[in-house]
């Protein structure tokens, strides 16, 4: 689920050398934290945060597949 989320959120942004995902485990379930460089926040976040949404509902939908609840932070 990690490298989905990165593969995502490189070809978004200006500067795919600064991405990160962070794996965590919650107790709910899975948490993914991703980090991009401060200039490139708003291309992951979109207009009325669309893109943040669409990342989320593949996240969502991966994880439903896979049987382990996910969640997605974008930091």
């Amino acid at each position: 689920m990690v490298e989905l989320v990165e593969y995502i959120a490189k070809s978004l942004v200006d500067h795919p050398e600064q991405v990160e995902v962070r794996e965590i485990q919650g107790e709910t379930g899975l948490i993914l934290e991703l980090r991009v460089a401060p200039e490139d926040m708003g291309k992951v976040i979109g207009k009325q945060g669309r893109i943040a949404k669409a990342i989320r509902a593949v996240v969502k939908a991966a994880s439903l597949k896979q049987g382990t609840p996910a969640m997605l932070e974008i930091l």
